[in-house]
């Protein structure tokens, strides 16, 4: 590539997306950003339990299970979002007020725990504190996905509406910045992480909650950011009505220019029936002790989601409607593909000897290079079709998927002997989890700015919870046929008794390579065969 060409690449790539940026983007980024440095505490909480509480791995695994259901709400509040438009602003207050709550309480539990436990027992403040928090989030999260729609301008400074292929761009960029932000808020957590707990083996017991209190001091300004991002984005709103009135609009002119086109929502009270029935089964099936629990509520979820999704498209045009359908279609697969699971993991740990602290710098390496990647391919997503994408992505992940079939047939021991040691195993992981991390993220900002753009404009946020849901379960179908795959390719890691030594069950890898290349194989095939099928019906989707 030329000076000249690099040049024009840069100018394209990287300036056109900061001259795309708009100040009214910044408000439900604010609250995208604090979503993504909500695992702040993660680790703060993993050590607090282990060395506090005592609690057992199954009653965690109750927690976590419990914990995971307010994202079952989404779909009842984005459309609570849609009917309280207005006031949607309130909803992030209360969010961030429970979020707050659960993080004061992990202060108090570590700074003065005698206090505490002379009110409640630990173990229930500590259960208070695991439950309010992702109830505070996922209030947040359908607000912020109104917003980015609302902060998309339609107008321009005088008034005058804005082209639809500029505002194409302008969705896709808002999109594109919402999973930037997010991502940005994991690599701070990251970053924030290794300086805190720097020569933490080192320090007493004491010492080390010290530490922890002070990181639960700094989440505390979580709350504080998604609410600033409120308050600024009414600020914002005020400032663009006194500018159009000043430019001849009348105040109601202005007011409808800015404001929510449509009219108001209607009440659809079966998107409340469904989020309460998913709820009700996801907690029958998942506290019951029968066979294919899994299963019963994949099935189950899948239904309501299809029967409230049918719901949503009839407020479509036909051919919107059939295109919608052929996207959801086309994403769902892809995302569904299965994953060589955690015996690939465990290959990379045994065989190929990855230690914790090198799993850690892989994780990092894919969170900052997703937000290179994401840069990068915007101008794709915002030119090319969502089935020239998918396409592309999956020729890309297959791609990918070979240095890893490669590292279990024992090719870095070709290539390390040919660069004196330098492309080792570690050098291909670092290098082939770069290249593959944008993938996963990149796949779903052309849906969310479809939805952006195309939904209508009294039910914005309702699609989003709906669709968000139904690709959730694409990752639902990815876990099941991972599972079944390592049943059919049985992998089994060494189990060693702690007391003797013995060996409990064996080590046996013999099976990953088939593993991987299936994997691979179905990665390519599948999406690539979905999108022929979907093109060559009335599903058929251009956007």
């Amino acid at each position: 590539m030329t000076g000249k060409a690099a040049k024009g690449w840069f100018d394209r790539v990287v300036l056109d997306l900061t001259r795309q940026m708009r100040w009214s983007f910044l408000p439900p980024l604010m609250i995208y950003f604090s979503a993504g440095v909500s695992g702040l505490t993660a680790i703060v909480g993993t050590f607090f339990v282990k060395d506090y509480l005592g609690l057992s791995a199954a009653f965690l695994a109750g927690i976590a299970f419990w914990a995971g259901l307010p994202w079952a709400l989404k779909m009842p509040l984005g459309h609570l979002v849609d009917l309280i438009w207005r006031w949607k602003a309130v909803l992030v207050w209360v969010g961030a007020g429970l979020i707050a709550v659960s993080l004061g309480i992990m202060y108090l539990l570590i700074t003065d725990p005698v206090m505490m436990a002379e009110i409640l027992p630990v173990g229930v403040w500590y259960v208070t504190s695991a439950l309010l928090a992702p109830v505070g989030y996922v209030v947040q999260d359908a607000v912020a996905d109104a917003m980015s729609v609302e902060a998309v301008p339609r107008v321009d400074a005088a008034g005058t509406p804005i082209p639809d292929a500029q505002s194409k761009v302008m969705h896709t960029t808002m999109q594109t910045l919402g999973r930037f932000s997010l991502i940005s808020g994991t690599v701070a957590v990251a970053l924030l992480n290794i300086v805190m707990f720097a020569g933490t083996e080192e320090l007493s017991q004491q010492g080390k909650a010290g530490i922890y209190a002070n990181i639960y001091l700094i989440a505390l300004g979580i709350p504080a950011l998604s609410v600033s991002g409120v308050v600024l984005g009414a600020w914002q709103g005020r400032r663009a009505r006194a500018r159009l009135i000043r430019g001849g609009m009348t105040a109601k002119a202005a007011g409808d220019a800015l404001g929510r086109p449509g009219g108001h929502t209607k009440v659809n009270h079966w998107y409340f029936t469904g989020g309460l029935v998913f709820v009700a089964l996801t907690l029958t099936i998942g506290l019951s002790d029968i066979s294919y629990a899994q299963e019963i509520v994949f099935a189950g979820s899948m239904a309501i989601v299809l029967f409230l999704m049918r719901q949503l498209i009839a407020n479509l045009e036909p051919d919107k409607a059939r295109a919608l359908v052929g996207t959801a279609i086309i994403i769902f697969v892809f995302r569904a593909v299965p994953l060589p699971g955690a015996a690939a993991t465990w290959f990379e740990i045994d065989e190929l000897g990855f230690d914790e602290q090198f799993l850690s710098v892989l994780y990092l390496i894919v969170s900052v290079l997703t937000l290179a990647g994401i840069i990068v391919l915007r101008p794709m997503m915002a030119s090319r079709s969502i089935t020239r994408i998918i396409v592309l992505l999956t020729v890309i992940g297959a791609v990918l998927s070979l240095p890893n079939i490669g590292l279990y047939y024992g090719v870095h021991h070709w290539t390390a002997a040919h660069t004196g040691g330098i492309v080792d195993a570690r050098f291909i992981a670092i290098l082939d989890t770069g290249l593959e991390s944008p993938l996963g993220q990149v796949a779903m900002i052309p849906m969310l700015a479809w939805i952006a753009r195309n939904a209508p404009s009294n039910l914005k946020a309702t699609f989003f919870a709906v669709m968000a849901s139904f690709t959730n379960l694409a990752l639902s179908t990815s876990a099941l046929s991972t599972k079944y795959l390592n049943q059919v390719f049985t992998v089994t890691r060494e189990v060693t008794d702690k007391t003797t030594g013995t060996v409990e069950v064996p080590a046996d890898y013999s099976q990953l390579g088939w593993l991987l290349i299936t994997v691979a194989g179905m990665g390519f095939a599948l999406p690539l065969l979905t999108v022929a099928l979907v093109q060559r019906s009335r599903f058929r989707t251009t956007d």
